[in-house]
């Protein structure tokens, strides 16, 4: 799956709900899901942890095979979610693939405008982590 493909499915689901309550309840659930791929209690370091952000969030990066692969945790469920969002669209693509996408979808669900501005940031902070773990190793 693409990256847009990727984004496009998340836009599909979100855009079932009008009412925001229930697109806050599908954060917290793609949040739950992460429960089935827990982050390692060796990786909650300061080194690993996302400076900028409200919550305390957490993200590693491994390159396989020319991709990357994120994990991600957060101890705020609602940022969870917005993690596993993260994880779900740019997890398992290529450097390059990833410096260079539109992430379209956080504004195409209404994220942006339905979160403080703290959180805004802190979403910021996450994409700028995953953008700079690319960079490192679209230069190795």
């Amino acid at each position: 799956m693409t990256i847009n493909e990727a984004q496009d499915e998340i836009i599909e689901e979100f855009c079932m709900f009008d009412d925001w309550m229930e697109r806050y309840q599908l954060l917290v659930d793609y949040g739950r899901e992460l429960k089935k791929n827990p982050f390692p209690e060796a990786d909650k370091t300061d080194t690993n942890k996302i400076d900028g952000c409200q919550s305390t969030v957490w993200f590693t990066a491994r390159y396989d095979d020319g991709k990357i692969y994120y994990n991600g945790d957060s101890e705020a469920l609602l940022v969870k979610g917005i993690v596993a969002l993260l994880l779900h669209v740019l997890s398992g693509h290529t450097p390059q693939d990833i410096i260079h996408a539109d992430l379209y979808f956080i504004d195409r669900i209404g994220l942006r405008e339905h979160l403080s501005p703290t959180r805004s940031n802190g979403v910021a902070a996450m994409l700028k982590q995953m953008r700079l773990y690319a960079l490192a190793y679209a230069n190795k």
